[in-house]
This record gives C-alpha cells, sequence and structure tokens, in this order.
C-alpha cells in the first residue's frame, strides 16, 4: 500500500526507511540553514526531529527562511517549525526548545538520545561548545560554516574540518578548536566564494531593528558584531547538504 514516503522506500528501501523513522537528529539553529535541515530530515522521515532556536521571526527572515513567511513574523521560530513538521510528518515526534543554545542548558539537549547533531548556529562560542560536546559523546555531526555573503552555488562543498579553505569562519574554527585539541573528525559544509564586502548599508538591522517584539529579546540586532548580506538559495543548499550527509550517515549504520 502506497504511503507518505513510499518514494523514500523505492531508493533505500524498506530497512533503510526503518532505520530513519527510528533516528533521532537534533537541528540546533533554525534560521537560514537550520530550517532547511529540518525540513528536509523529516520529509525523509526520520521518526524523532529534536529542534532548538531561541529567535523568533523576523520580517527580514523572508528571503531565506522557510518557516518566515505572511501570519508567521513576530512568532516563534521553534514554534512555527514545529507545527509545520507535524503537518509534513504527524507521525514524527517533534521535540522543540526555544532557547539559546549554550554550555548552560546543554545537558538536557544530549540527554534526548541524539544519534545524530545538525549544527546550524552561527554564534561562534556555542558552536565551539556544541561540537566539542557531541564529539566527546561520540555523537557523528555536521557543521555548517559560513552561508552569508555567498551568491555562488557551485562553490559550496563538504569535507572534514581540516580540509577546509577559503572559508572565513571555517578559519576561526580551526583555529579555536585546535585549542582545544579538536583538528579533525567532523564534517562542515562550507564554501570557497570569496567574501564580499555589503554593497549598502541602508539594509543594516542595527540601529533600524523592525522586528515587532525586539524589547522583549534576548538578543537583538543590536548585540551583533555585524549584519550580512543572505540570498535565498545559498542557506537552503547548505541545510539541504547538511540533511543529506546526515541521511546517508544514518544508512550506512544498516551495513
Amino acid at each position: 500500500m502506497l504511503h507518505r514516503f513510499s518514494r523514500n522506500e523505492l531508493l533505500i528501501g524498506p530497512n533503510g526507511q526503518g532505520r530513519l523513522r527510528e533516528a533521532t537528529v537534533g537541528v540546533i539553529g533554525l534560521g537560514g540553514v537550520g530550517s532547511y535541515a529540518a525540513e528536509a530530515l523529516c520529509r525523509a522521515g526520520v521518526g524523532r526531529l529534536v529542534i532548538v532556536d531561541f529567535d523568533d521571526i523576523c520580517l527580514t527572515n523572508v528571503n531565506r527562511q522557510l518557516h518566515a513567511m505572511v501570519g508567521t513574523v513576530g512568532k516563534p521560530k521553534v514554534q512555527v517549525m514545529a507545527e509545520r513538521l507535524r503537518s509534513i510528518n504527524p507521525d514524527a515526534e517533534v521535540v522543540p526548545f526555544r532557547e539559546f543554545y549554550a554550555a548552560e542548558n546543554s545537558d538536557h539537549l544530549f540527554s534526548q538520545r541524539l544519534d545524530y547533531v545538525v549544527d546550524a548556529i552561527d554564534h561562534i562560542t556555542s558552536k565551539l561548545h556544541l561540537i566539542k560536546s557531541s564529539l566527546e559523546r561520540s555523537i557523528p555531526l555536521i557543521s555548517s560554516m559560513g552561508a552569508a555573503n555567498r551568491l555562488d552555488p557551485t562553490l559550496v562543498q563538504v569535507d572534514d574540518i581540516s580540509a577546509t579553505h577559503g572559508c572565513r569562519m571555517a578559519r576561526t574554527m580551526r583555529k579555536l578548536l585546535k585549542k582545544q585539541g579538536i583538528t579533525r573528525g567532523f564534517k562542515v559544509v562550507f564554501s570557497t566564494e570569496e567574501y564580499r564586502a555589503p554593497l549598502t548599508q541602508d539594509g543594516s538591522c542595527r540601529g533600524n531593528c523592525i522586528c515587532p517584539n525586539r524589547d522583549d529579546q534576548a538578543f537583538t540586532c543590536e548585540h551583533r558584531r555585524l549584519i550580512l548580506g543572505s540570498i535565498s538559495f545559498i542557506p537552503g543548499i547548505f541545510g539541504l547538504t547538511m540533511a543529506g550527509i546526515a541521511i546517508n550517515d544514518l544508512l550506512k549504520t544498516l551495513d
């Protein structure tokens, strides 16, 4: 009998679909990268998704984030994304955490029995902690490097963190991770496209925030050192690629 994931099974078989159904994947960060990753994992049939994000949807998110549209601006990203995922697969268990990932609140995330971690955080300190904590627990992960200020989809690559090049964030991460004794051992999605300086400051949110609930936010645009440009397709490519790597790695555990 045909079902929601029949086309998946033509490709990965019933056993492969069963492996995904039994898996728990954590997606940390639900912006342009993480929203696409979470949805692709859900549409692939991952049975349990733990999603984490502290932020609310802003009008400026509409250009690149799946959950940003008329009627959702001002709502918590994790709440809207959870509803979206449940509507895609009502049988999936979606566990949302509306919080900023940090060392202080990471224990209950890792108590969720994660089989895989998708790191879509753009905060360096939190990113470092998530990577280190995942590796210490022997949880495989895929991490997103910088997706902003890019336009060329052909320059997106996947490799071990030790083999990255041409990416400012990856260079910073390599340097900081090395201080903690980590030089390799996890995959990242990155772009080798050269840095593009913003063409205008008119679109900057710093000092000109339009979020309807900006006074209630713990981390507003004014707290950000730099706000970079973005486009619709690059973050999505990063997120879909990360989901693809996670799914293929989970399927390999059947061998």
